[in-house]
Formats: C-alpha cells, sequence, structure tokens
C-alpha cells in the first residue's frame, strides 16, 4: 500500500465516523488496520520494516539492514539488551 492509498483510506473512515456510518471503535479499527499495512509493507529508496526483539518486547521499524535495524530501535529508546532482527516480508 502506498502513502496515498493509506491517506485516502484513512480519509474514507473519518468520513464513515463523520457522517454516523461507523462508531469509533470501528474507526479505530479501520485506521490501525490501515497504519499497520502500510508500516509492514513500506519499502523505499533500500529500506523495509523489521521488526526488532528483546528481552521483553519488540517494535518494528524502518531501516536498511538488520543492524540499522537493531540501532533504531535503541535509538528510539524502545529495547535495550540483546537484540534480534528480522525483516518483514
Amino acid at each position: 500500500m502506498d502513502r496515498i492509498s493509506a491517506l485516502r483510506n484513512v480519509e474514507d473512515a473519518l468520513r464513515d465516523y463523520e457522517s454516523g456510518d461507523c462508531d469509533l471503535s470501528t474507526l479505530e479499527r479501520r485506521v490501525r488496520g490501515t497504519v499497520r499495512t502500510y508500516a509492514t509493507a513500506f519499502e523505499a529508496d533500500g529500506t523495509a520494516p523489521y521488526r526488532v526483539t528483546g528481552a521483553e518486547r519488540e517494535v518494528v521499524v524502518v531501516a536498511g539492514d538488520p543492524a540499522a535495524a537493531r540501532e533504531r530501535a535503541v535509538r528510539l529508546g524502545e529495547l535495550r539488551g540483546e537484540l534480534t532482527a528480522e525483516r518483514l516480508d
């Protein structure tokens, strides 16, 4: 999913909420689904999404390779210690 498609999907969800065609829970589910699809299908300029896993939690970041993904997760303050990084395809 490209950025424009993601934005259109979010706009459609907001429009349905504003017109009363869906409730807040449905709006949140649709927007969350759109963002997750965009984030995990993201690929541009040699970067891709990586799932970085630590002892207690995991995060998804965009990076050029597994080492950069681990560095980014640490820099964002999300994870510490020994980390693994797996490319999401």
